[in-house]
């Protein structure tokens, strides 16, 4: 059976495979190429230029490279650590995610200079994923990499959603909400985007760097008093934004900007796919299965008594969806870090749930993330189920009350042998959840 469930998550991660997903949506003619519905003609452009950021975005390079060959001119992209792919001459860098580092620092400002320098009759490719707003730290003059470091650690830490972390870094950023497509004016752009983020606000994913910016400076400011952190925040950070809301610091870019009458932003993959990719292959290898939604949020260990109960009822009662079943959840929760145990948001939904089906038989909960790389760790989840509890017990892995007021979900799971390493998958659609019973 864990085999079977593993297989599952497998198909789930192949349907959203970014060279797959560029080759759904770009396609070419005889007289040149059509990305979604807009068509291109060759001579209407002198090169291809390609720019990217995010933990899918080398793959998709590699892929525009396959399709284009020479006609792509150069370009670049950052990537987190460990997801480099090979490819011809699109340069690809590394950086440190989720807390960004001067690597990303230095490579978000080669992005900004490669496009204003693309040329009129050029057409930029901005190959956008999940993972690029970490990536891609370019803060403005009067703060520090440091400072930004420091805010987006307490950020995490206090359980901040995506959108609000992103809402927070567009107005302390000279590259995202649009500024990147700002930068690129009056060069044609297609961006791709791979969506980490639920519901699929292109405005969110990556923090927009092509995307008009929905948000403004009092919106950033109402996060950080949200989760009263304007006291601890940095001063230079504080005054910013501060400026921006009385107008001495400009907006980012809005949709009546015309700099966006020459951007076009497709979504190519997100986290619904994979969820029907799962629900179809969980079909396949003889359960009942549904997506149920690909929209949950909220604080892991509380998503799980969710999950947890769809597979229990899933065994005792035939529903969600009769037995054998797999009711599967999409979306991304957060962890409020009260502990300095190892682990992430998947591990935690893992070790919650585990918690809930201690004694059950004939269940299990698979929570994954889709990127293979959950939170710090070399994990992308665990696979739980109603003999957790006793296998880590035997090998030495202490008490789960313990673990969880820990944040300690990696070592917890580690010792029932139900953690799950799959390494980087290449791609990044958010999270999975998946429950079985039989």
């Amino acid at each position: 059976m864990r085999s079977t469930i593993l297989e599952i998550g497998r198909a789930a991660i192949m349907a959203v495979e970014p060279g797959a997903a560029i080759r759904s949506v770009v396609r070419k003619t005889e007289d040149g190429f059509q990305v979604g519905s807009q068509h291109y003609r060759d001579r209407d452009f002198n090169e291809i230029l390609i720019l990217g950021a995010g933990k899918a975005s080398p793959k998709m390079a590699a892929e525009l490279e396959l399709m284009f060959g020479d006609r792509v001119r150069g370009g670049l992209v950052v990537t987190k650590d460990g997801y480099s792919t090979a490819t011809r001459c699109v340069e690809i860098v590394q950086a440190g995610h989720p807390v960004p580092d001067d690597r990303g620092q230095r490579a978000a400002c080669r992005l900004v200079e490669f496009a204003r320098g693309a040329g009129e009759n050029d057409l930029l490719f901005c190959l956008i994923s999940g993972g690029g707003s970490a990536l891609t730290p370019a803060p403005p003059v009067g703060i520090s990499l440091s400072e930004l470091q420091f805010l987006t650690d307490q950020l995490l830490r206090s359980g901040a959603t995506i959108d609000q972390m992103n809402t927070v870094r567009k107005h302390l950023s000279v590259f995202h909400g649009g500024l990147l497509a700002k930068a690129a004016h009056p060069t044609r752009v297609v961006s791709l985007l791979v969506s980490d983020v639920v519901g699929n606000p292109v405005d969110v994913i990556a923090s927009g760097p092509t995307v008009p910016d929905p948000t403004t400076f009092s919106n950033a400011l109402a996060v950080l008093d949200e989760f009263d952190l304007r006291s601890s925040a940095p001063t230079s950070i504080c005054e910013r934004l501060e400026a921006g809301v009385r107008g001495a610091v400009s907006e980012t870019p809005m949709q009546d900007d015309p700099i966006f009458k020459l951007v076009s932003n497709l979504m190519i993959a997100d986290n619904a796919r994979a969820g029907q990719a799962a629900a179809e292959a969980a079909i396949a290898a003889g359960f009942n299965s549904q997506l149920i939604t690909s929209r949950v949020q909220g604080e892991a260990r509380e998503v799980a008594n969710v999950i947890a109960g769809a597979a229990i009822d899933i065994a005792r009662n035939n529903r969600p969806v009769k037995s054998p079943g797999c009711a599967i959840f999409g979306g991304e929760t957060t962890v409020t870090v009260r502990g300095d145990g190892r682990g992430g948001r998947s591990q935690e939904l893992a070790l919650a749930a585990a918690k809930i089906l201690a004694g059950e038989s004939n269940v299990a909960v698979f929570s994954m993330a889709t990127d293979g790389t959950d939170g710090p760790t070399d994990a992308c989840g665990g696979l739980v189920d109603g003999s957790t509890l006793t296998r880590a017990i035997a090998n030495g892995g202490g008490d789960i009350v313990r673990a969880l007021a820990n944040n300690d979900a990696y070592n917890f799971l580690k010792s029932s042998g139900d953690l799950v390493k799959t390494g980087p998958t290449g791609t990044n659609v958010n999270d999975l959840y998946m429950a079985f019973g039989w």
